[in-house]
């Protein structure tokens, strides 16, 4: 049967487009990352002193000890929830407190007992208590292995290269192994394949979040955001490693010919805090990674649609020209953009008062349509005792520090600025005060927020951010560093979501991201570039912020610097339009782009691929409901739902969109064809555009023309959509349903249907939403048969429909079925 139809930026330091890597240390030019990886494998000096141990309920304490220093550090175990392990070392009496990451976790992960199966003078093993699994500490040297019966999962200081530095420097190191696994991913954000490659005789992957213009690819240098997760997956098992730690991090990975992966982290201060996800299954360790550190926030239903950005929209005429544009040319939008020149000198909370002299009867234009508008708003402060923002952070003492105690100052787009100390949870509270209407002059409900460079950026800056030495409290910033984006973002969700009295979601943006970012809003993935391998890139480096729960990312389509062409600029737009944040964006060195400026083919290409983007929104808006519910990625690598496939283990051209939809974009110039994995023996996928009906476990050639995105349904799925064109996804809240059924010979058709008010936080207060499971018998079809809805109360009713033989496609005419009442579809 054929598929069923039932209707119901950055800095320029030069003139090139290219990084500058002179401004961007290597490991050999970061003093501790060199002092680490000289330590070579081998015998450790740590051993553990088994008379100290102490086991509570659930927390084991013991005393490690350095022989060549005599240092003492003390262990900590922990067996929580869930089937993870978590492992704290600190040193027993450090003579200055060391940083422990705050804010990050949603709580204190809850315990389960720890009990002692046996000791003897060379160590203690530990019942983890799920299957057999089993904790040994090796005393001598220093080890511990995670145990399932008779194989090891994991080893922590198997190498030996364990190291605590005292005093200053402070740097810390710990080895892991994972035997039997040749994939891992994860540790975004880098430019770089899906699988993460092997780190020997080059530098290790870095965690340091930093303002890169116009980024490298395919190499391990830092990018805007730092996420110390890194998935291990093999036919057996998915596991993770949480490395909680947000100073300057450094990943190194190798492997050899037995099928090992050894993984080893460097940090540049603070303590080692890991914990170890053990699955067995990859939704298994996406739900002990989120119990950690929360989902993904719950967007507004109108984030989901198409934004349209560049740097910058001029004036109020020309917000307005542009709005008119999207209805004169028929394209569906809902947010217009504007970046740093709105503000007036570049102070945020403000209007230029020449180019945006009226700003809220220009939101009340945006409003009268159901659309709405993103202002960015950075975090570096122009200093001028003019500017209100500036006075009261400085009255509040609220600024970062200096080493000698005055306020930080550095160079950013409006000159001289100062940086709030988001780390301080006042500073913060006060932040979040300023959108509201009465502070935030001009703002109004349909006004919502992009932070960017909150790195920090700071131009004249070492590597173009903070000095490490400056000081957050009683923190240098070299401690904090990576944590600063996620305080910005959270600061100002807060804000959006006071300023409405708790009732409605907001929608931020940011660029600098941390573990934990997911629960504040979006993604993207900076300043790319107008060229092939930039889109192509834009699809694993979104996979990998899925993994680790970021799942709404996006990339800006056409790519941010230089122009593309007409064919790459239609092939972003059809890649974008299945990646969750969908919003195209452009240097201001960039001739316009606007999806009407490329002749009228490209225009009706580009107004065909946003379409099918609304037309999705039901199904985009369930599956964000499911991430938000139980940390699933949304755009996920195959090999997610096909963990024992091989085949799609390194995968990154290609991805699911759930579990009912693959996607393959066309990232190459010229194509012709592209060739599609489709996963899963004796499964069949149906092409979404010609329901021509495919089997599973194959590589599928596909002709490709510049119209073409080929999409794929998996068979036994239903797909709900909205069909109808409007102007913006508020104008679809009324619409009807359509669901996609797509049969399979072996199984029930089965799909979600999540509907709620699309914007307020109802949905979890007041429980109002409807939240269905769809269902359908029908594997086969009988051209002389009756169809019927049989609703819960037993009524029947029958419905018109038209079947198509050339296709197999039967259409439902207007069942009237109210989408909340529970409802069954009888062939008969």
């Amino acid at each position: 049967m054929g598929l069923l139809s039932v209707v119901c930026v950055s800095l320029f330091f030069s003139s090139t487009f290219a990084v500058d890597r002179g401004n961007f240390k290597t490991c050999d030019q970061s003093a501790f990352c060199k002092r680490q990886r000289a330590l070579k494998p081998g015998q450790s000096p740590y051993r553990a002193l088994l008379e100290t141990l102490e086991l509570s309920d659930s927390r084991l304490t013991l005393q490690l000890i350095n022989d060549n220093n005599k240092v003492h550090l003390l262990l900590e175990l922990y067996r929580l929830q869930g089937n993870m392990t978590r492992v704290k070392i600190n040193e027993l009496k450090p003579l200055k407190p060391r940083f422990e990451v705050p804010d990050v976790l949603i709580a204190e992960p809850p315990t389960e007992p720890l009990s002692v199966l046996s000791k003897d003078d060379n160590g203690v093993v530990l019942s983890l208590g799920v299957k057999n699994q089993r904790l040994i500490v090796s005393a001598r040297p220093f080890r511990l292995d995670i145990m399932q019966g008779p194989e090891v999962l994991l080893s922590l200081n198997s190498r030996g290269l364990l190291a605590f530095e005292h005093l200053r420097p402070t740097s810390i190191s710990l080895d892991f192994s994972l035997p039997g696994v040749e994939h891992v991913y994860g540790i975004p954000e880098h430019a770089d394949d899906l699988k993460l490659k092997t780190t020997d005789g080059g530098d290790p992957y870095r965690l340091y979040n930093l303002d890169v213009f116009q980024y490298e690819l395919y190499n391990p240098m830092a990018l805007y955001g730092s996420i110390p997760v890194m998935l291990a997956h093999n036919t057996q098992r998915t596991m993770g490693i949480f490395w909680l730690n947000a100073a300057e991090t450094w990943v190194d990975i190798s492997s050899n010919t037995t099928g090992k992966t050894d993984v080893r982290w460097i940090s540049e201060s603070g303590i080692i805090d890991v914990f170890i996800m053990l699955g067995p299954k990859p939704s298994d360790v996406f739900s002990q990674y989120a119990s950690l550190t929360g989902t993904q926030s719950f967007p507004p239903l109108a984030s989901l649609g198409y934004h349209q950005c560049r740097w910058n929209y001029n004036d109020q005429e020309d917000v307005k020209s542009v709005d008119q544009g999207f209805d004169q040319h028929d394209i569906p939008y809902d947010f217009i953009w504007l970046d740093i020149e709105h503000a007036d000198g570049k102070r945020y909370f403000t209007w230029d008062p020449h180019k945006f002299p009226q700003p809220k009867e220009m939101l009340q234009g945006l409003m009268d349509k159901k659309r709405k508008m993103v202002a960015i708003v950075d975090p570096h402060i122009r200093v001028d005792s003019g500017y209100k923002i500036h006075n009261e952070i400085t009255s509040k003492d609220f600024y970062v520090k200096n080493k000698d105690g005055r306020n930080y100052e550095g160079w950013c787009w409006p000159g001289n600025s100062g940086y709030p100390d988001f780390t301080k949870p006042e500073m913060r509270a006060w932040w979040a005060s300023m959108f509201a209407y009465d502070q935030y002059e001009g703002s109004m409900e349909n006004l919502f927020t992009w932070n960017d460079m909150n790195e920090p950026s700071v131009f004249n800056g070492p590597e173009v951010t903070m000095h490490k030495d400056a000081l957050h409290g009683k923190w240098e910033h070299r401690d904090i560093h990576n944590i600063y984006g996620l305080y910005v973002q959270m600061a100002t969700a807060e804000g959006q979501t006071r300023r409405s009295g708790g009732v409605e979601r907001p929608f931020v943006l940011t660029r600098a991201f941390f573990a934990g970012s997911q629960r504040y809003g979006a993604v993207w993935t900076g300043d790319n570039a107008a060229e092939w391998d930039h889109l192509k890139i834009s699809i694993p480096m979104c996979l990998s912020l899925g993994l680790v729960g970021v799942s709404f990312c996006g990339a800006d389509v056409g790519g941010f610097f230089k122009n593309p062409s007409t064919e790459l600029l239609v092939r972003w737009y059809q890649t974008g339009a299945y990646q969750p944040f969908f919003r195209a964006h452009a240097h201001l060195d960039t001739t316009r782009r606007e999806p009407w400026l490329f002749g009228p083919e490209n225009t009706a290409l580009i107004r065909e691929v946003i379409r099918q983007r609304y037309a999705l929104l039901p199904y985009w808006y369930q599956l964000l409901y499911q991430a938000h519910k139980t940390g699933m990625p949304v755009m996920r690598p195959l090999w997610v739902d096909y963990p024992k496939d091989t085949a799609t283990f390194t995968i990154d051209d290609e991805f699911l969109i759930g579990r009912d939809l693959l996607v393959h974009p066309v990232t190459e110039e010229g194509s012709r064809g592209v060739t599609a994995y489709l996963p899963g023996a004796g499964e069949v996928w149906y092409d979404v555009h010609t329901f021509q009906k495919h089997n599973g476990a194959q590589n599928l050639y596909i002709p490709v023309t510049l119209s073409s995105i080929p999409v794929f349904q998996r068979g036994g799925s239903i797909i709900p959509r909205k069909d109808r064109v409007r102007r913006s996804s508020t104008c679809m809240e009324n619409d009807p349903y359509t669901l996609y059924v797509a049969l399979s010979p072996k199984k029930f058709a089965e799909g979600e249907l999540y509907i709620d008010d699309g914007h307020s936080f109802n949905y979890d207060t007041k429980k109002e939403f409807i939240h269905r499971t769809e269902m359908t018998s029908m594997s086969r079809f009988v051209w002389h048969a009756n169809l019927l809805m049989i609703s819960r109360t037993g009524k029947e009713t029958p419905v018109d429909f038209e079947f198509d033989t050339s296709m197999s496609v039967l259409t439902l005419r207007k069942p009237g079925m109210n989408a909340g009442a529970d409802w069954t579809l009888l062939l008969q």
